[in-house]
């Protein structure tokens, strides 16, 4: 995949691996430290929200075909959650 902004590598083993190199974060969010694919975002969400974590990017569809969010962990670092909504 290359969006000009990212570019992602992928495995094409049964546990596909992955590894993208990004110069933005997409939709003008800054770039994220790491990004963590899981299987319900929405759950996801609901997690770091209740314990009081800084949320700084909103649950969102993007066009590229994720839905994803940003929050920002206990040391200080940008984690980008996401699925897959295709």
């Amino acid at each position: 995949m290359d969006h000009g902004w990212i570019v992602t590598f992928a495995s094409d083993q049964i546990a596909p691996v992955q590894v993208s190199i990004a110069s933005e974060g997409g939709s003008g969010a800054p770039v994220p430290d790491i990004s963590i694919e899981v299987d319900d975002v929405d759950e996801i969400h609901r997690r770091p929200r209740a314990l009081g974590f800084e949320i700084t990017y909103p649950l969102t569809d993007e066009p590229w075909g994720v839905r994803r969010f940003f929050v920002r962990d206990p040391f200080g670092k940008l984690v980008n959650i996401l699925s897959h909504t295709e």
